[in-house]
């Protein structure tokens, strides 16, 4: 009995033994898991940290960018009230223009027969003063032609 006893303690030593290899390797292996592991979550947190740092400059960029957006808006939004302000007076001018022409076509209208007379005693006038010119020029005529004739009598005498 003494042997089966020494045989089970034998036994159980190198079932142990086989255990605590295979613990062994298997730690081992983990061992190299959790290494490769390691090294994956530094090139990730590398990376992550690139990231983070583009993004912020990228983020830095996008706000300078909305600031001369905001900036250039509310130039614009000037220009734009501008705009408005310059059609307001030309649209004031044109209703002005045309409240002139009304008045004016309707005094016309009511002096219709007054200018027409004015028109014809303009006409009347024209009319004599082209006839004052050509008397005057027929008496000039006619004193050139006396002074001519009397400046050849007395050269004749």
């Amino acid at each position: 009995m003494q042997i089966i006893l020494y045989l089970s303690v034998a036994l159980i030593a190198i079932a142990f033994l086989v255990l605590v290899i295979f613990l062994a390797k298997a730690l081992q292996s983990l061992s190299l898991t959790l290494e490769s592991v390691s090294k994956t979550l530094d090139g990730l947190e590398k990376q992550l940290n690139g990231v983070t740092n583009e993004t912020t400059v990228l983020l830095h960029k996008t706000n300078a960018i909305a600031d001369d957006i905001q900036q250039k808006s509310e130039s614009l939004n000037s220009v734009v009230d501008a705009v408005k302000d310059v059609g307001a007076t030309v649209s004031h001018f044109n209703q002005t223009l045309q409240s002139i022409s009304y008045k004016v076509d309707k005094q016309v209208e009511q002096n219709k027969d007054k200018l027409s007379q004015v028109i014809q005693w303009g006409n009347v006038l024209m009319e004599l003063k082209d006839k004052w010119k050509e008397r005057k020029q027929k008496t000039t005529v006619s004193e050139h032609e006396i002074m001519a004739s009397e400046r050849v009598n007395a050269r004749s005498n």
